[in-house]
């Protein structure tokens, strides 16, 4: 396996480095009339052509100047941008043409006459840019004809933020799609939905397609600098041609193709990163920690252990989390070049992405390239080439998660761990073990994190080509094969020194390591046709597709290494090893129809069948339809009178079913397993079956409704889309509980419903134009659930989230917390537990029966998802100057803070909360309600009871991102074309009123990654740093 993996590893990277290197070469050899930088020029052919100064100014509707306006003479790269005062000069022949541009106005090409020598030109506003192309589904589509539920954003909108995913770029510019950062592990930690969660078992993720490759798995390994554009397509118009993959919606992901002339720019930024205190827990400090044991001894009647005698004397003590943390670097250093003259046209970019971690021993780094090409053999067939390598490696110390599930997490552990330890003792050497008087030993935290070993490589390929016919006029047919490769290698030490919660050194080292190496290859072959006939205007698409993919997975792990010194498997007396083989294959057929009449009556409609390896065999095929409406009233006579105020208005409409195959491949499939049976009292290993076949088992269905409307009001200076949408989720993969006489418990099945439904509201508007420019993109989103069928009996799914009929989706599912015990009358009068007493936390009796019990009083008592999500971005330029400011948010949704169990911990055997100190103390002086009496052990179990107390309001607003920039006014730009210097501020600061370190924190109750059944849990999880850089843009 491993030699396979090495030759899979050199082949691959020495098909990368030859595409790289020849691409250039290649360039000049299939293009000899295009100068080559290498070869002198004769003399006669430069004073052949006549060549003389022309300047000029750039100005607005209103004759106000417009600075920094690209001068360009067409089809060449001799190009220049305008000063302060709008005024520009450029070398030109005779007979050619200045191209003048300008973000935010149309283009418009000049031709300068024999004589003139001085051009005045006005560019008019694009404020709508309804003529702009964007990405759909297997194609573009002009964007006033799009009649689904289409948002892009170019990539001049995510420019300069210093992130290591695209995700991150995306927060806050799409309505209807939540992007959380749940960590802030450098290269990791972010999720995304549209329009909710589609289903309870079936995945949540959307589809990924980059360059109409679909990806398997998530995005985090693609560079940023390398995206064109990106859209987001929400309603079942938009992702039907996706089919059995699109009810959790679909983003396309767009890469860099080469523009008009040689273009050559290097970005590179860097700076520093740091906690910001909101990210830390508020704990006691030694002195604090000292009193409360005191306190407690003293409450309960034991004698005070000298070490917390006199807590005035002992300080602050170990700030474990000043320990752990550390200011951090990041950089980035991107070089991009594009050709797009002649027949051979080509985009290439290469960058080296560091980011080291906030916490000490981790660091994430990316080295990535891409290549894309294309060669035009004559005005009927072009072939293109795109290839896009990369390898990053991340060092990751186990610091997230729950320790009750997983006591490798060193976050948690660090917080809990007495104050009155110190982490290195006064000779410069350290401990091995953090502990104290009545506590458990814990390893010291320090150590944790610098020798234990977790290690990630990830090795990536993508890689594309296509070869496109017009056999005759408007006819296309292009067919494209893609590849898609992965080799994934993780593993980690664990070294006697270290060690986890409750268990100090010396420890049993431990070895593990994984690899997962997959690939998919994606054969697909399409047709367009294209026909204006008089008013009416086709688009036909026809197409077959087929993909296939295949991983293989090995798990080794070693343990009782005699020492630390050699950590290689074969130093291991110990060795148990695992893996498994996974495989799907899907095939397809799509075909869609775009149609208008008079260019203002719009309608769609669009077919997808698959057919899929991961459904039983009587349902293995899907059709999925949908169909959609325009209708652009604008354009009417009787609208003419409006023309001024109301400058553009489209009504939309759409109905389409979409699929979910995310359940796994071998579901529907009987599955065996290894078992080992006596037999005349000898043990012997044999197989049996594990789990109950379906052949019946078919896709989720998804039915989608989207209405919309799209307004543009004075000259399209405010634009205004609005999207009401409805899904019904049927044929819901649900686990049926069957007899056990069956010999088994369950078996997968269809048998649920789930509706979905909300209001989707974007807002464009340029404020201020001329000199100061103030131009706003906000959206606003609800999004609301309901369950509507669960299996055969309707019976609910419980567990700290509940899923149940009539209501959403998972909500918190508890004991309704109502303060504390805080006298005897009020002990008499409440319904009460079995352990309760005065100063012990009180709770509803919902049921009614005069008790409090765990398990029959348990009510709803919140909701983990955001109801609302909002997002803005607020752009100024005034002369040389621009200012961005993105914000993100979500409201209605609450957060359980299960830390809480243990920070909250009254036993005195972990640090606490500060907060602790206003628990119960007396009738007279009975706190805030949240903490009850220093009560011990098993005498309060309650306050470990799943309540309301753990919830706290989820709601914030997030200033994601400040950026700064100056355009360089240079008065040579025969080397260099632009210079632009820029300062950017990350996660600048939130608002809210949550306790923990990041309201966007989203696991389960285990500890694990979220999902639809059990989510909005916070166990402690990697802060989320704030960043500064400074960077330079240098376009030559």
């Amino acid at each position: 396996m491993k030699s396979k993996m090495r030759t899979w590893n050199v082949a691959m990277g020495s098909l990368s480095l030859l595409f790289l290197c020849v691409s250039p070469a290649l360039a000049i050899a299939t293009n000899p009339s295009q100068e080559n930088p290498y070869t002198e020029q004769n003399d006669d052919s430069v004073t052949q052509q006549r060549t003389r100064k022309v300047t000029g100014v750039v100005l607005d509707a209103n004759g106000e100047s417009i600075i920094g306006a690209n001068v360009v003479v067409k089809g060449t790269n001799n190009g220049t941008i305008t000063d302060l005062d709008g005024k520009f000069s450029i070398e030109l022949s005779d007979g050619e043409t200045l191209q003048v541009s300008f973000i935010g106005y149309n283009s418009k090409d000049v031709m300068v006459g024999a004589g003139e020598n001085h051009i005045k030109v006005q560019l008019r506003e694009d404020t709508q840019k309804l003529d702009e192309v964007v990405v759909v589904g297997y194609g573009t589509q002009i964007k006033r004809a799009v009649t689904g539920s289409v948002q892009s954003i170019k990539s001049e909108e995510m420019a300069d933020m210093p992130v290591a995913q695209i995700s991150q770029k995306m927060q806050g510019k799409f309505a209807g799609v939540q992007i959380n950062q749940v960590s802030g592990k450098p290269g990791q930690g972010m999720t995304m939905r549209i329009r909710g969660q589609a289903s309870l078992s079936g995945g949540t993720t959307p589809l990924y397609v980059v360059d109409g490759m679909p990806i398997v798995g998530d995005i985090s390994t693609i560079n940023p600098d390398e995206i064109e554009s990106i859209s987001v397509l929400k309603d079942a118009s938009a992702t039907s041609l996706y089919g059995s993959r699109a009810a959790n919606g679909v983003v396309l992901i767009q890469t860099k193709t080469a523009q008009s002339g040689k273009k050559l720019s290097v970005d590179v930024y860097g700076g520093i990163q740091y906690v910001p205190e909101k990210g830390r827990p508020d704990m006691m400090d030694a002195s604090e920690y000292a009193r409360f044991r005191k306190e407690i001894a003293e409450e309960n009647g034991l004698a005070v252990d000298p070490a917390y005698q006199h807590p005035e004397a002992l300080g602050k003590g170990t700030d474990w989390y000043d320990v752990l943390f550390r200011p951090a670097a990041i950089q980035n250093y991107s070089l991009s070049y594009s050709n797009g003259d002649g027949k051979f046209k080509s985009s290439t970019v290469a960058s080296y992405f560091n980011q080291d971690g906030v916490l000490t021993n981790s660091n994430y780094q990316r080295f990535s390239a891409r290549a894309n090409t294309e060669y035009v053999f004559s005005k009927i067939v072009k072939v293109g080439v795109n290839l896009a390598p990369s390898f990053s490696i991340n060092n990751s110390p186990q610091s997230d998660g729950n320790w009750t599930e997983d006591k490798g997490s060193i976050l948690q552990g660090a917080m809990l761990t007495t104050p009155l330890a110190p982490y290195k003792n006064e000779d410069g050497s350290i401990p091995l073990v953090a502990s104290g008087p009545g506590l458990f030993d814990n390893p010291n935290w320090y150590n944790v994190v610098r020798l234990n070993k977790n290690k990630t490589q990830n090795t990536h390929l993508i890689a594309n080509a296509f070869l496109e016919v017009e056999p005759v006029k408007d006819l296309k047919v292009k067919t494209s094969i893609n590849a898609d490769l992965t080799q994934n290698k993780w593993n980690s030490f664990k070294p006697s020194t270290s060690g986890e919660i409750y268990k100090a050194p010396y420890q049993i080292p431990e070895a593990k390591e994984s690899n997962n190496l997959f690939y998919t290859w994606l054969w697909e072959n399409t047709a367009t046709y294209s026909k204006q006939i008089k008013d009416h205007s086709f688009d036909l698409l026809f197409g077959i597709s087929a993909q296939k993919y295949h991983s293989e997975y090995t798990m080794v792990t070693g343990t009782n290494f005699p020492d630390d010194k050699i950590s290689t498997f074969n130093a291991a007396p110990t060795i148990t090893a695992d893996g498994n083989i996974n495989e799907w294959s899907l095939l397809s057929y799509i075909g869609r129809i775009n149609y208008n009449y008079k260019g203002k009556y719009l309608l769609s409609a669009a077919m997808r069948r698959d057919g899929s390896s991961r459904f039983g065999k009587n349902n293995r095929w899907g059709n999925f339809p949908s169909v959609s409406a325009g209708w652009i009233l604008s354009d009417e006579e009787f609208m003419k009178p409006l023309e001024k105020t109301i400058s553009f208005l489209k009504a939309r409409i759409s109905y389409g079913i979409v699929g979910n195959d995310q359940i796994g491949n071998y579901t529907h499939l009987a599955t065996i397993t290894t078992t080992n049976s006596n037999f005349n009292n000898a043990l012997a290993s044999g197989r049996s079956i594990s789990g109950m076949g379906n052949p019946n088992l078919g896709w989720e269905r998804n039915k989608q409704v989207d209405v919309g409307l799209d307004v543009g009001f004075f000259n399209n200076r405010l634009s205004i889309m609005y999207d009401y949408y409805s899904k019904r989720t049927d044929a819901l993969l649900f686990s049926l509980e069957v007899p056990i006489s069956s010999g088994f418990y369950n078996i997968q099945s269809n048998a649920g419903k789930l509706k979905f439904w909300g209001h989707e509201l974007s807002v464009s508007s340029k404020n201020l134009t001329g000199k100061l420019q103030w131009t706003t993109d906000l959206n606003i989103s609800y999004n609301d659930n309901k369950c509507l069928q669960l299996g055969v009996d309707d019976a609910p799914i419980i567990g700290n989230n509940i899923t149940q009929v009539g209501e959403r989706i998972g909500q918190f599912y508890g004991l309704v917390w109502e303060g504390v015990y805080k006298n005897k009358e009020e002990f008499d009068k409440y319904p009460k537990h079995a352990q309760a007493d005065v100063g012990t936390i009180r709770f509803k009796d919902v049921n009614g029966d005069g008790k409090v019990t765990q398990g029959d009083d348990r009510d709803i008592i919140g909701n983990p998802v955001p109801l609302w999500i909002v997002g803005m971005t607020n752009s100024f330029t005034y002369k040389n100057f621009d200012l961005s400011i993105v914000v993100s948010g979500g409201f209605g949704f609450e957060l359980a803070n299960m830390v809480d169990q243990f920070a909250g911990n009254l036993d005195g055997v972990f640090n606490v909360y500060k907060a602790v100190d206003n628990r119960w103390k007396s009738p007279e002086n009975p706190g805030n309600g949240r903490y009850g009496t220093t009560k011990m052990g098993t005498t309060a179990p309650e306050r470990d009871w799943f309540s309301s107390r753990f919830l706290y309001n989820g709601n914030y607003l997030t200033i994601k991102n400040i950026t700064l920039g100056y355009q360089v006014p240079l008065r040579n730009r025969d080397i260099i074309k632009g210079l632009r210097a820029y300062v950017s501020f990350q996660n600048v600061y939130t608002f809210t009123s949550y306790i923990g370190a990041n309201p966007e924190v989203n696991i389960s109750n285990t500890g694990t990654t979220a999902n639809s059944l059990q989510q909005g849990f916070d166990y402690t999880t990697y802060p989320v740093p704030r960043t500064i850089t400074l960077g330079l843009n240098v376009n030559f």
